[in-house]
C-alpha cells in the first residue's frame, strides 16, 4: 500500500483515499514545524524530511547519495506510520514523547524504535507531531547524527 512516485506531490498524490485527508494534514503539520534548513523530499522511494546535501554534502552514511534522513511518513497496509530518528537517536527526547503521548491521544501508543503507528487516522495528535517536529534543529540534528548513528569510533 506503499505510494510510489518521483515527487513529493507524486506520492501525496496516490494515497488511498481513506487515508488521504489524514496523510495530508499530518505532512502539512510536519512541514509548517520543521525547523529551518530540512526540507520534504522523496527519500528512500518515501516521502522523507531530510537534511539536504547543500548543508550536509555527505548524505547518509547507508548511501551518501541519499540526503541525511531526519523524519517520514508512510501509508503502510495496516497504518499511517510517521518514522523519527531523533526519537530513536535521543532517550531524553522519546521519554518526553512517550510521556506527552497520554496528554494528547486517548489510543495507546504503538511504536518501535523510530517508527509511530496510527491506525486510526482520526487519533492522530496532530499538535503533538508538531511540537515533536520542533524539537531538534539540523544543527542539533547532524551533531547527534555524527555523534550517535554515524558508524566508527563513538565521539562524545
Amino acid at each position: 500500500m506503499k505510494p510510489t512516485g518521483t515527487t513529493v506531490q507524486d506520492i501525496l498524490a496516490n494515497i488511498p483515499e481513506e487515508r488521504a485527508a489524514a496523510f495530508h494534514k499530518l505532512h502539512e503539520v510536519i512541514v509548517k514545524n520543521l525547523p529551518k534548513g530540512f526540507e520534504a523530499a522523496i527519500s528512500y522511494g518515501g516521502l522523507g524530511y531530510v537534511v539536504p546535501h547543500a548543508l550536509y554534502p555527505a548524505g547518509y552514511h547507508c548511501n551518501p547519495s541519499e540526503p541525511l534522513p531526519f523524519a517520514g511518513i508512510a501509508s503502510q497496509k495496516q497504518s499511517i506510520n510517521l518514522y523519527h530518528m531523533g526519537i530513536y537517536a535521543n532517550p531524553a527526547l522519546l521519554a518526553w514523547f512517550t510521556g506527552e503521548w497520554p496528554k494528547h491521544c486517548k489510543q495507546k501508543l504503538d511504536m518501535g524504535k523510530s517508527c509511530i503507528r496510527f491506525k486510526k487516522p482520526d487519533a492522530i495528535p496532530y499538535a503533538l507531531i508538531g511540537q515533536l517536529m520542533r524539537k531538534i534543529s539540523v544543527k542539533d540534528w547532524i551533531s547527534l547524527y555524527e555523534r550517535q548513528l554515524l558508524p566508527g569510533p563513538k565521539k562524545k
